[in-house]
């Protein structure tokens, strides 16, 4: 799915990454418990959390995630921004609850991520 459909249907706005917007995601993470998204697998991922710190930012480099959607209308700061621009990153921003955001993507057929053992076991 491309990030300009997804940007539609939560009706983001969008911070960083105009020009990326067709980039292609095939999964979706929603989380604010960054030690988590570790634990997955999370090529081709979008991570969608209500934080809106450097630790996310950091996280999702380690993870080569590189769409970020913030939910309940957080804002991301200048610092972030600038961090997340450095790595290339589309950063957005949802009115949209975790639990609707995820429901919403999942329901138009953007599967979650697997634990990495469960993909395995596939």
């Amino acid at each position: 799915m491309k990030v300009q459909e997804i940007l539609e249907m939560l009706d983001c706005q969008c911070y960083l990454g105009k020009e990326d917007l067709d980039r292609e995601v095939y999964k979706a993470f929603g989380c604010d418990l960054m030690s988590d998204v570790l634990a997955f697998d999370t090529d081709k991922t979008l991570l969608l959390t209500g934080l809106t710190n450097n630790q996310v930012i950091r996280t999702a480099e380690m993870m080569d995630i590189s769409v970020i959607i913030f939910v309940r209308g957080k804002k991301p700061t200048k610092e972030v921004v600038d961090l997340a621009k450095n790595n290339n990153m589309i950063l957005l921003s949802t009115k949209h609850i975790l639990y609707t955001a995820c429901g919403i993507l999942y329901e138009k057929g953007l599967k979650g991520v697997p634990r990495r053992e469960e993909e395995q076991n596939i």
